[in-house]
């Protein structure tokens, strides 16, 4: 079977779009990734970058995949104990970010660097979707971890070619 990724890309955005998060979300983060190393710097060329890294399947496919799992713990169709680990977002469960990771490495080890610092700090819209989901009772295991992953990847392909 022959899959059409760019209406694959599309559900992939829409998926995020429903989950809260736009494009322009990761954007910001992307900008302050990268803000202090490029002066001309703008929003728009990194909403371009996000675009691009929005454009690998691997990163299609990475969206799909963990936003069907924090929806799935949300509606009960996983069984416990992972489901309460996924409710939580137990800090030692880390599969999470393994999954982001295959967002990162499409661009390298500065990728990488990047997750890594995102992930802890929680820039941006990734830390108000990670206390969103405990607030309201949402699973953004996955969700916070996939924009951290697409944002350091804009950031680490906006390194490459400037």
């Amino acid at each position: 079977m022959d899959f059409d990724y760019d209406i694959i890309r599309k559900k992939a955005i829409a998926l995020l779009e429903e989950r809260g998060v736009t494009l322009l979300d990761i954007a910001n983060i992307t900008y302050l990734l990268q803000q202090k190393y490029y002066e001309d710097l703008t929003i728009d060329e990194c909403l371009e970058n996000v675009e691009m890294v929005l454009n690998k399947r691997e990163v299609i496919n990475t969206v799909l995949t963990g936003i069907a799992i924090d929806k799935l713990a949300e509606e009960g169709h996983i069984e416990e104990p992972l489901r309460s680990i996924l409710l939580n977002d137990f800090s030692l469960y880390g599969i999470d970010e393994v999954l982001a990771y295959s967002i990162v490495n499409v661009y390298g080890s500065i990728g990488l660097t990047n997750f890594g610092y995102v992930d802890k700090v929680k820039l941006g819209r990734i830390g108000e979707i990670d206390r969103e989901g405990k607030a309201k009772g949402k699973c953004n295991t996955f969700l916070d971890d996939i924009i951290g992953g697409i944002a350091a990847a804009a950031a680490s392909r906006i390194a490459h070619t400037k």
